[in-house]
């Protein structure tokens, strides 16, 4: 990981908690968006043109629905879509949201690869998907959560984990069964900290897949 990819996730996680604490849930989605500068810096140096990365208006058709709008596209001059990234955060509220983050991050990875089987959008090869968490680290999100087990019992790693322990294996599994090309789950208790839950998820490894992705489509960009 080069060093200026160290200090701009850093400068990422700062922005995350300034502009939460100007806006509280208002427009949640600015949140994210120095980690939409940090991916097309990392594009851009990859060797991406500036005009190829998009940041709004990005609906690609979809499968079981008409489009889904994903936070940063990039789509090639010869008009290949190369990669689709979403961004989602979740800071409090874990038990109300977990279930609902699950859902969105399977139901958006099947419509776009039954999509792209279908051929319903243009292609030179296999798109680069990614999906990057952000998740508050406290007090509400390390305890221990209790499990309904009313009829059946449920898997032994969810017993006894936390909303974070949750949050991973959700994130190591979108990656094991290739739902995604690629995750991150980063963990922050403030502005000044952030860290990685799993190697296989962390947002250097992230950072270093889709840059590899890139780097191995230099002639698309040409």
């Amino acid at each position: 990981m080069e060093q200026k990819y160290t200090q701009q996730i850093a400068t990422a996680i700062k922005a995350f908690w300034n502009t939460k604490k100007k806006q509280g849930n208002v427009l949640a989605g600015k949140q994210l968006d120095a980690f939409l500068t940090l991916l097309t810096k990392v594009a851009i140096n990859a060797g991406v043109p500036s005009d190829c990365i998009y940041l709004k208006n990005n609906h690609i058709p979809g499968y079981y629905r008409a489009t889904k709008d994903w936070d940063l596209i990039i789509v090639s001059p010869k008009k290949n879509l190369v990669v689709a990234i979403e961004l989602k955060s979740q800071v409090g509220s874990y038990g109300n949201n977990l279930n609902n983050r699950t859902e969105e991050s399977l139901g958006s990875s099947d419509d776009f690869w039954t999509a792209f089987r279908e051929k319903t959008f243009t292609c030179n090869q296999s798109p680069w998907l990614g999906y990057l968490m952000v998740v508050g680290k406290d007090k509400n999100s390390t305890h221990k959560v209790k499990v309904n087990e009313p009829h059946f019992p449920v898997r032994p790693e969810f017993k006894d984990a936390t909303y974070l322990d949750r949050y991973s294996i959700l994130c190591q599994r979108l990656v094991l069964e290739h739902r995604y090309n690629a995750v991150a789950l980063v963990a922050t208790e403030d502005k000044n900290h952030y860290e990685n839950l799993a190697d296989n998820i962390s947002i250097e490894t992230f950072i270093n897949s889709l840059r590899g992705h890139l780097l191995g489509l230099a002639d698309e960009f040409k």
